[in-house]
């Protein structure tokens, strides 16, 4: 089957770099509501100037400590406020260089909200984190597994019946935790990460 064009912007935000820089603190220790408020601001401005569909890469490679407010104001608000039907920007979110010190502040935040994201873990690949049901789950997954494929390919990859995945997808898609770009036809996250603009 042939792909539907790919018309996406990938942008990535160190979030290390972002943060407010002052004498008093590490540029990598994520650890103040403040912080996270000023993160958000920061990535917030830069979607805005981009326009059109953009997925946005959130970097922790250089992140040594991130807490639960921060997790919450930065990545929990961002989800929430681009996650709605009037979003102001076509904006899908992949999470990249977490470590197991990040992820669990981060699964509890977005638990807590119930949300989630698509995450690479250092070490394991590309997770779906937070609130998902199982059949939310294995649906990802075999999309993961496919990247990019055909409603028949990814109910063959679960082993869930069409219909039940179908609708499941619509679920993702209304998530931002996957794309459909034309009918009957589903994009991974975790896949648009390597599209040259």
């Amino acid at each position: 089957m042939r792909h539907p064009s790919r018309k996406v912007i990938p942008f990535s935000f160190d979030l290390s770099s972002l943060a407010p820089r002052t004498v008093a603190s590490l540029y990598s220790h994520l650890v103040t509501r403040p912080t996270g408020r000023a993160l958000r601001l920061g990535i917030e401005s830069q979607i805005g100037d981009i326009g059109g569909r953009c997925l946005s890469i959130l970097d922790f490679t250089q992140v040594v400590v991130l807490d639960y407010s921060c997790a919450d104001e930065a990545v929990a608000k961002l989800l929430q406020r681009y996650g709605t039907a009037d979003r102001p920007a076509d904006v899908y979110f992949v999470a990249r260089g977490l470590g197991e010190r990040h992820r669990e502040p981060l699964e509890a935040v977005l638990v807590r909200q119930n949300l989630a994201l698509v995450a690479e873990i250092e070490t394991r690949g590309f997770e779906l984190l937070g609130a998902a049901g199982d059949g939310e789950r294995a649906t990802w997954a075999a999309l993961e597994q496919a990247r990019a494929a055909g409603l028949g390919e990814i109910a063959a990859f679960a082993g869930i019946p069409a219909a039940e995945v179908r609708d499941t997808l619509d679920r993702l898609v209304d998530r931002r935790l996957a794309v459909r770009p034309a009918a009957g036809f589903y994009w991974a996250l975790s896949g648009m990460l390597d599209l040259s603009v």
